[in-house]
């Protein structure tokens, strides 16, 4: 199991849920006036989105790099598949990766991802995303929680230091013979300044807006257009 299949495992015990949904009315609002026909979602989850935008009838597809989340889509009959972002083919009017999806990614990986983007976008084709703030890093995801269930027990240990969210999922999920089981894995986060986004060869910045998710000001919209040519 990758420590992406142990997120997905434990997400229902993390109390999201209301976040998610605020972030995908968020993003839902700021694609309604761009006459958006065709959308990737990248690190789509279990394609929550994805079905918002189907019943405003955008053609979706969907890539996580979690297969738990993957076949859960599959299951739902949407289309998705595991690959990363470098291997996709096609091209789309929108791109939205949801959630911090910006933020699994080391500053190189960050940079080919968005070169990726670039050259999966329609011309004049939108790219939206999530990030959090250097204060929602280090003043809201920092520290520890704990969540259980009649068959589950989750306990979570976050560490941000070097502008690194080093997160420890512990996981004890009781099987069908009444024995647990023990899941535990480290995943890592990494702060991003926003000029790191300004300078990029294929998409402009066009708009940037910090927001209150949990706390004040512990997340940033961003939002690019592709870059025309010449």
């Amino acid at each position: 199991m990758t420590n992406l299949d142990l997120y997905a495992k434990a997400e229902h015990l993390l109390g999201i849920e209301e976040a998610t949904e605020a972030l995908y009315d968020l993003y839902r609002s700021e694609l309604d006036d761009k006459n958006v026909k065709t959308l990737l979602d990248v690190g789509c989850g279990r394609g929550g989105f994805m079905q918002r935008m189907i019943s405003d009838g955008v053609k979706c597809k969907g890539i996580d790099l979690s297969r738990v989340m993957v076949d859960e889509c599959l299951a739902c009959g949407l289309d998705a598949e595991c690959v990363d972002m470098t291997k996709v083919e096609g091209k789309y009017d929108a791109i939205v990766s949801i959630f911090d999806v910006l933020n699994f990614m080391d500053k190189k990986t960050l940079l080919e991802f968005l070169e990726a983007v670039a050259q999966r976008l329609n011309d004049d084709g939108i790219f939206i995303a999530d990030i959090n703030t250097l204060y929602g890093f280090s003043d809201v995801a920092e520290g520890t929680m704990s969540s259980e269930n009649e068959d589950e027990f989750l306990s979570v240990d976050a560490v941000f230091s070097n502008d690194e969210l080093h997160t420890k999922f512990t996981l004890f999920a009781k099987e069908s013979d009444g024995r647990y089981t023990k899941y535990q894995d480290t995943i890592v986060q990494y702060f991003h300044k926003i000029k790191t986004f300004q300078k990029l060869s294929g998409l402009k910045l066009i708009d940037k807006q910090t927001f209150s998710l949990y706390d004040t000001e512990d997340k940033t919209l961003l939002i690019f257009k592709k870059k025309r040519l010449g």
